[in-house]
């Protein structure tokens, strides 16, 4: 069940038991087509002062990546998913006449997210403990084990502070019509910053007795060894 939900999640291992940061969130395509869009329409937007362009070039950019995946034979599912996002944000945003509305979806997914963690570490299944105890090969061991499940405690709370850290800093933005700033920090608090609060979680929970997780950088985490 840990195996199948992280790989649900995107979550990525080497054959040594290391967890590829890059990888876990989507590698370098995943990052662009997370960012792109957003970027464009950003940037069309300052650019042109209108609404309408800026849409045009968010929805031809993802439109752009479906069809590359689609090319490529990658799952449907995979290929769509960002470009209906794209697609309803646009709408929403060209139906409202509001530029901001563009950035709305993620005030909408985030609050979910963290209460689907905050609960998951409420009932002593942390949703870090699911992830990386399926990358080390811990299998649902670190539940018996009260350090272990505290440990993983607090790295699902490092990821659902990320999630927090999004909504303090943006919901001001967005009750300001600051358009140009809520695009720029979507932006870096976007992947970037959670794939830093990704590695930060695995720094925090690795068992007891490990070389040292740090010496590897933020993208590519070293892990325990074999036995694991």
């Amino acid at each position: 069940m840990a195996g199948a939900y992280a790989a649900k999640a995107g979550v990525s291992r080497g054959g040594d038991g290391t967890i590829d940061v890059l990888r876990s969130i989507g590698g370098v395509r995943g990052l662009a087509e997370s960012i792109l869009p957003g970027l464009v329409f950003l940037v069309v937007f300052t650019v042109a002062g209108s609404l309408g362009p800026a849409l045009a070039g968010a929805l031809g950019v993802a439109a752009v990546f479906t069809i590359v995946r689609l090319l490529q034979r990658g799952p449907a599912t995979q290929a769509f998913s960002g470009l209906v996002g794209v697609a309803i944000c646009a709408f929403v945003a060209n139906t409202t006449g509001q530029s901001k509305v563009f950035f709305l979806w993620g005030f909408v997914t985030n609050p979910a997210y963290i209460v689907g963690m905050s609960v998951s570490v409420l009932v002593k299944w942390p949703l870090a403990g699911l992830l990386f105890g399926f990358v080390r090969g811990e299998g649902l061991d670190w539940r018996r084990d009260r350090h272990r499940l505290r440990l993983y405690n607090v790295a699902t709370w490092i990821l659902t502070a990320v999630l927090a850290l999004r909504l303090v800093v943006q919901v001001p933005l967005y009750l300001a019509d600051n358009v140009v700033a809520l695009g720029t920090t979507r932006l870096v608090m976007g992947l970037p910053l959670y794939a830093l609060g990704l590695w930060l979680a695995w720094l925090v929970s690795r068992p007891a007795g490990r070389a040292s997780a740090g010496s590897g950088g933020p993208g590519t985490v070293p892990g325990p060894r074999s036995q694991d």
